[in-house]
């Protein structure tokens, strides 16, 4: 006689003992695909306002103090924390580095903040990073680059780079990112959009549209660059800026002190 199928699923009220692997890998994934479900919902809550316009600079962990890629992302560091923007890099070496030291160069007016991931090598956090983030994972980091960013410039970069790179055009592709630009800096990104645009677009059906095409915006130099973001930085100081402003005013009222 065939068993009844629902007694034979277990209670999940039930004590399991550790000596039954079936029903512990049961209740292991049960569990994760559970802690997923309240990652995916805490993502949910995004601020009503930020202090400050933060930018992301993805670049390579390679590029060595003193060459130019480093000395260009350094200066455009520095110009956005002028601007009164807080830079995010993922913390390390190379154009990591100089975007936090550019950035480090005005804190009274930029936060420089570095997202790590746990790797067998460049563990350590360059010394320019104001407020530092560790993650385990590469998913669980990508993912907090997108809530934290208003804007992501890519200098030139390896692998880690473009993963970074196609994860935020993927993003706004499909619109869970809106308003958000994506600026390409330097020679090497022309090239890896017309490969795209030559490879999906031709194919029968296509595989991308012409507009995915026109989300990263690829520029020659930084001053480009800045140009842009001023433009987006401006937007949103039209839309944040005077809620800020009054609740400082508020906030300086009620406490007695005056500029």
């Amino acid at each position: 006689m065939a068993q009844d199928e629902t007694s034979s699923q277990p209670n999940r009220q039930a004590a399991v003992s550790l000596a039954n692997e079936g029903q512990v890998r049961d209740v292991l994934a049960e569990s994760i695909l559970g802690l997923w479900d309240v990652v995916n919902n805490l993502t949910r809550l995004k601020p009503s306002r930020r202090e400050r316009f933060r930018v992301t600079l993805f670049g390579s962990a390679r590029i060595a103090p003193g060459t130019f890629a480093y000395e260009e992302t350094k200066r455009c560091a520095e110009q956005l924390a002028k601007l009164g923007c807080d830079i995010i890099t993922g913390g390390g070496p190379g154009l990591m580095q100089a975007a936090n030291e550019g950035a480090a160069i005005d804190p009274d007016r930029s936060q420089s903040i570095g997202i790590r991931v746990d790797l067998p090598f460049e563990q350590e956090v360059n010394s320019f990073v104001g407020q530092a983030f560790e993650h385990r994972t590469f998913f669980t980091r990508l993912q907090q680059f997108v809530i934290q960013s208003d804007a992501f410039v890519v200098a030139p970069g390896g692998i880690g780079t473009v993963l970074e790179t196609l994860m935020v055009w993927q993003l706004l592709q499909v619109q869970h990112l809106v308003g958000t630009p994506l600026i390409l800096v330097g020679e090497m990104w022309p090239g890896l959009v017309d490969w795209a645009r030559s490879s999906m677009t031709t194919a029968d059906p296509p595989l991308a549209s012409e507009e995915d095409m026109s989300i990263p915006r690829c520029v020659k130099n930084a001053d480009e660059a800045i140009e842009i973001l001023k433009e987006y930085h401006s937007q949103w100081a039209n839309e944040f800026g005077s809620e800020s402003n009054s609740e400082t005013d508020v906030s300086r009222s009620s406490s007695g002190t005056e500029m």
